[in-house]
């Protein structure tokens, strides 16, 4: 049984609560996190939600010195530490590419020069592009990206090529990768560097690919972060939630709770190793109808949502999670309904103070041609 723990990114939002559910469990957790200022406020201070029991070692994953010296001692490390954000991607390519890849990278260096007993790399659904769909006939197909000329004219449903809008239906492990961002891109990269290495290096790996992940202590003041943080952001500054296409697009929006819960359920997992596993709620909902309950729950109730009819470079239409294989592999069974979840959240947002950026970088990819 492992005992000592790294995760990189520990001191963000899901990072604090796998922490958190590690030390229920016993185990000693250290963190590295270079507290980005975009997620942490301008002081890069430690977070005060991060357990004080929780060392905490302020650096970057590209910096050799502080990799090192974070794995020290480390039985097993979850790789959290990321630049997060498909919009923001798209014009900070060498950044986003730079802290993924590259810091990805230097870490693997490291831990192959000191192998672990269990590997734990954060992926993203963003790597799917469209989700999967299904024809009027029943056959399934993984969609395609929507081209340029139908998004302008407004309409944004996945289409076959005989123009047949088609129906989304839960994507599995097994879908092709669509790689429509450059934050998709350097994802995907991070699960097959880590995959690769720990086969090479006889680390047992895991990638977990999270989808729309939602709950306490995440970066409301960060434009680029959640669409839920998103909409929070502007709600608690008595703005409208801005919901790009015509809202209609299906997420699996997915506790954090449920996510900790499964990132720790791995490290005692076989099954799991060398795989790839998706972990969502199992369920899709209109973004729209997400709005609509963040709002009720805040009080919000005259504030509507803003449709704004435009959709940004890289968004996807539909993609919600098939999440049989992780029911399999590591016995992963969601237990927070959406409902419950973001009550909970509601009830966390009550006295929070969160600096909307949102229209600013929405304005951002606008002045960058990265809308239509």
């Amino acid at each position: 049984m492992a005992s000592h723990v790294l995760i990189t990114g520990g001191a963000g939002f899901i990072g604090s609560h796998v922490a958190d559910e590690l030390l229920r469990q016993g185990y000693r957790v250290r963190a590295l996190d270079n507290l980005n200022p975009q997620v942490h406020g301008p002081e890069r201070r430690r977070p005060a939600y991060l357990n004080p029991e929780v060392e905490l070692i302020v650096g970057d994953v590209r910096d050799r010195s502080a990799v090192k010296s974070a794995l020290h001692g480390v039985d097993v490390v979850y790789h959290f530490a990321a630049r997060v954000g498909v919009g923001q991607s798209m014009y900070k390519i060498e950044e986003y590419t730079s802290v993924n890849n590259v810091g990805t990278a230097m870490l693997l260096e490291e831990v192959a020069e000191r192998p672990v007993s269990r590997l734990i790399v954060a992926s993203s659904m963003s790597v799917y592009g469209e989700g999967l769909y299904r024809t009027a006939s029943g056959a399934v197909l993984p969609g395609t990206s929507r081209p340029l000329d139908q998004l302008k004219r407004g309409d944004w449903e996945v289409r076959s090529e005989a123009g047949e809008a088609l129906v989304p239906v839960p994507t599995p492990e097994s879908k092709t990768p669509a790689l429509e961002s450059v934050y998709a891109l350097s994802k995907y990269d991070q699960e097959r560097l880590c995959l690769t290495i720990g086969r090479a290096y006889g680390i047992p790996t895991v990638a977990l690919r999270f989808f729309n992940v939602y709950g306490r202590h995440q970066a409301l003041s960060n434009p680029y972060t959640g669409v839920l943080a998103i909409f929070a952001s502007r709600l608690l500054n008595d703005r409208p939630p801005l919901i790009f296409e015509d809202g209609l697009q299906r997420r699996d929006f997915v506790s954090v709770t449920d996510i900790a819960r499964a990132c720790v359920r791995v490290l005692g997992a076989d099954a799991a190793v060398g795989q790839v596993l998706n972990i969502g709620s199992g369920r899709s909902t209109p973004v729209r109808e997400v709005a609509e309950l963040v709002r009720k729950l805040m009080g919000k109730d005259r504030i509507d949502p803003e449709i704004t009819g435009k959709s940004r470079l890289g968004d996807v239409r539909h993609c919600f999670a098939d999440i049989s294989a992780a029911r399999r592999k590591i016995g992963y069974e969601p237990q927070v309904t959406l409902e419950d979840g973001l009550r909970d959240l509601a009830g966390w947002l009550e006295g929070q103070v969160a600096k909307d950026a949102v229209a600013q970088a929405r304005a951002e990819l606008e002045s960058r041609g990265l809308t239509v």
